[in-house]
């Protein structure tokens, strides 16, 4: 008699829906460029596309509530001269999102909490040093405004963003770096590159640890640290078939698990779950989404189930677990574009009959504060992400709360309500040129700063310039029909008293005549 075991787990039955075409976004024109990138990041407060613009390159920035079909003429955000290739918001600032462009610069920009109302051309701070287009952007998991970019110039540069200062350089890629991933605190730095390697990283000293052959095939692989220290990649085999692996960082030469897919063409782009352990893989155009869970025991990997559409993806983004609506037991939120511009919006669910909160599906999750300052990073410190529990729901603090500014100037303060960006009035070292700004910070001894940035003033300014200059048009404008009716009214008085002089003179002439009628009248009657 023989039996088979089910594994028990809690995720075996993670369930995708999609929502309804009214409650997704609608005639987006994502961008066609043909980086590998996954075009598209999402965090609790609003979604981000990178997006098709004539005359360089731009993303549009939407909130949640603002679903349905988008205007054509709705605003971007942009300010590069060449097309964007990858976004990612700041996990620390809700408001806060960097952008890589072929125009070799990274912008860091500051969305106000309505969304907005005009197109963003002014970034808070310009990261000047590739010399080649920047295809991605990555920010430390735990450290405040530390933020990792790299180009086709071969090069990693980690920076401090609220200074614009370079912290780390490495250069030690003999190609372009596909992939980069930090640890769960931080302190290693996971690459792929298409050497077709995989590179262990020490991101303060650029020390390479360790490396090893990844996948076979000359595609573009990736890379990331699971939440307990392995390194999860996807890639392609000698003869084009698709795999994923699962190494330790100590042995990368040899996988624990090495597994075949299929002969797609598309990139796999893996998207993480660190709360519940799960993986899942999305292939740029693909029309499916397959998820595993990771376990201690073999084999490791454990496929869970596949999530069919009839579109092709062109783009995926995953929203973080404090954006999940946890009263469904909705464990993961996708948004999925399509090449017909639609955003459609997929829910994945852990069906449960209680409405009550469940624990074991949600442990704690990723905060939105930072644990540790880019100076203690620097310096050698190491601190896990801030975690708290999502009973209750997730509200976000980033509207009433303001991060410690440096006197150097830390442009990414939080804002206090709809204020747009701030920062400081500084050009650092490091190659990043600031906007001006205000640190929100009060003076030592002195009053406290004012809410409006220097920024917002200079708004207010133009606004009141502009409307002064309506309104010497318009008074210039009424001078101009003023005058004309006084001109028309003129000329209708110049021609009514010469009417007037020409009646009387032909009143005269006929008096005079009749005076005369009469007296050869008088005059013939005397001679008779």
């Amino acid at each position: 008699m023989s039996f088979r075991v089910v594994r028990s787990s809690k995720f075996r039955h993670v369930y995708g829906q999609a929502l309804k075409r009214e409650q997704c976004y609608d005639n987006i024109r994502v961008s066609k460029s043909s980086w590998d990138s996954t075009f598209c990041a999402v965090n609790p407060k609003f979604l981000a596309i990178i997006v098709e613009s004539a005359g360089g390159g731009a993303f549009i920035v939407l909130p949640h509530n603002k679903v349905g079909r988008i205007a054509a003429d709705h605003p971007l955000v942009g300010g590069h001269k060449g097309p964007v290739l990858d976004i990612a918001w700041c996990p620390h600032n809700d408001n806060v999102i960097a952008s890589g462009s072929e125009d070799c610069v990274v912008k860091v920009w500051q969305i106000p909490d309505g969304g907005l109302s005009r197109t963003l051309t002014e970034p808070v701070v310009d990261l000047v040093f590739h010399q080649r287009r920047v295809g991605l952007v990555l920010w430390h998991p735990s450290a405040l405004n530390v933020l990792l970019t790299a180009g086709s110039d071969n090069q990693v540069v980690i920076w401090n963003v609220g200074t614009g200062e370079i912290l780390v350089h490495i250069d030690s890629h003999p190609d372009i770096v596909y992939s980069a991933c930090f640890n769960w605190d931080g302190s290693k730095l996971v690459t792929t590159c298409k050497d077709k390697k995989i590179r262990i990283y020490d991101p303060r000293t650029a020390e390479l640890e360790s490396e090893a052959m990844c996948h076979e095939g000359s595609k573009a692989t990736r890379a990331i640290f699971l939440r307990h220290g392995l390194i999860f990649t996807t890639g392609f085999n000698r003869s084009s078939e698709r795999q994923y692996s699962l190494r330790a960082p100590d042995a990368l030469n040899e996988p624990i698990v090495m597994v075949e897919l299929d002969t797609s063409n598309g990139v796999m782009f893996p998207l993480y779950d660190a709360d519940t352990n799960m993986i899942y893989l999305c292939g740029k155009g693909d029309s499916v989404i397959r998820y595993f869970e990771v376990t201690p025991e073999p084999p490791f990997v454990h496929y869970i189930n596949t999530f069919q559409t009839t579109e092709p993806q062109r783009g995926i983004g995953l929203m973080p677990k404090r954006g999940c609506d946890v009263t469904t037991c909705e464990v993961a939120k996708f948004y999925r574009m399509n090449n017909n511009g639609l955003c459609q919006v997929i829910s994945m669910t852990v069906p449960r009959k209680s409405d009550l909160f469940q624990e074991d599906l949600y442990p704690d999750t990723l905060a939105e504060d930072a644990a540790i300052t880019a100076e203690q990073w620097i310096d050698g410190k190491d601190a896990d992400p801030i975690t708290f529990s999502l009973k209750g729901g997730y509200v976000s603090s980033s509207v009433n709360k303001s991060l410690p500014a440096k006197k150097a100037g830390n442009i990414l303060n939080k804002p206090r309500g709809d204020s747009a960006s701030s920062g400081a009035t500084s050009s650092s070292a490091g190659g990043g040129n600031f906007a001006s700004g205000n640190n929100n910070e009060a003076s030592e001894g002195g009053p406290p700063a004012a809410v409006l940035s220097e920024k917002d003033l200079r708004t207010i300014q133009d606004e009141i310039r502009k409307l002064k200059a309506i309104i010497v048009k318009q008074e210039n404008r009424i001078r101009a029909l003023e005058a004309k009716e006084d001109a028309r009214n003129k000329n209708g008085s110049d021609a009514a008293p010469a009417s007037a002089g020409a009646a009387t003179s032909d009143g005269k002439a006929s008096e005079s005549a009749n005076d005369h009628a009469s007296t050869s009248a008088g005059t013939s009657k005397d001679e008779d």
